[in-house]
Formats: C-alpha cells, structure tokens, sequence
C-alpha cells in the first residue's frame, strides 16, 4: 500500500502548497516512496495557483510549486490518504466535520512533527512573511519522514 500524505490550510494557496512542495522535494531527496497532495478548507481560490509570494519563497529553496492548483479537502480525502496534517487547529476542527462518520484517518498538527508544544502554523497571506513558514515546515520534515519510513517498514 503506497503511503498517502495530504497537507491541509485554509484556502490551498500558502501553507499547504508550501509544505506539500517541500515534502514532496524532500521524499525525493532522500528516496522516500510516498504520494503528496494538499487541499484547503475553503473554496475561495479552487483551481488557482499558490499565491505568488508562495511560490517565490519555494523557489527561494530551489522548489517549483507554481503547477499546484487549489482544491478543497472532502470526505474521499478521509480514506484517499493514509495521513492528514492541518496546518493550524482551525483546520483540524474544520477537517472533522467533513470526517465521513466512523473514519479514523489520523488528522495531526504539522508542529506535531517536532519538539516543543503544539503551535498553528501562522497565515502569511496577510503578513506576508512566508520565510517563518517555510522554516516551520522545513522543521517538521525529519521527524516526519522517520515515522513515514517506520511505517512502511
């Protein structure tokens, strides 16, 4: 069974794009077999591309993120993916209402793949500062890839 990873944020166009971008280039990286999407809460930017700022910052890091297109999560992601990670708790609780009943895909924090308490990715859409982001998500990628190559052992 092939490991399925979705990264999840508000409208699909930032965070998400951002830490699928980066995990998909690290997988590769390191010849880790896993598929990669994201997808937002939101249906405000469906079929759009990252936000441009997003898309320079991964360039930023070596990483073309510009052919993702925003897409909203729906139940089929809940048996679709093996894994979800939100971005921020107001995604997680967002996540659970569209949890087809009786699902137990796990849902976790992308700050849960690292020490410290759990924190919300912060929204650079406003800000404008995706550097703190794009750290956060760089930070959370090798704790994360050790429980994906535990789990396919």
């Amino acid at each position: 069974m092939t490991t399925r990873i979705l990264f999840v944020c508000m409208g699909n166009i930032c965070r998400s794009p951002l830490a699928e971008g980066l995990m998909r280039h690290h997988a590769e990286t390191i010849g880790l077999k896993v598929e990669i999407d994201s997808a937002g809460t939101g249906s405000w930017h469906i079929g759009d591309p990252p936000d441009a700022r997003a898309i320079v910052a991964a360039r930023g890091r070596g990483i073309e993120i510009s052919a993702q297109r925003a897409r909203v999560a729906r139940p089929g992601d809940f048996t679709d993916f093996s894994l979800i990670i939100a971005m921020d708790r107001s995604t997680v609780d967002e996540l659970e209402i569209v949890r087809p009943f009786g699902n137990e895909t796990p849902i976790k924090l992308l700050s849960d793949f690292y020490e410290g308490d759990p924190i919300d990715v912060p929204d650079p859409y406003y800000s404008g500062k995706f550097e703190p982001v794009l750290e956060l998500i760089e930070k959370a990628l090798p704790q994360l890839t050790e429980e994906l190559q535990a789990a396919l052992q």
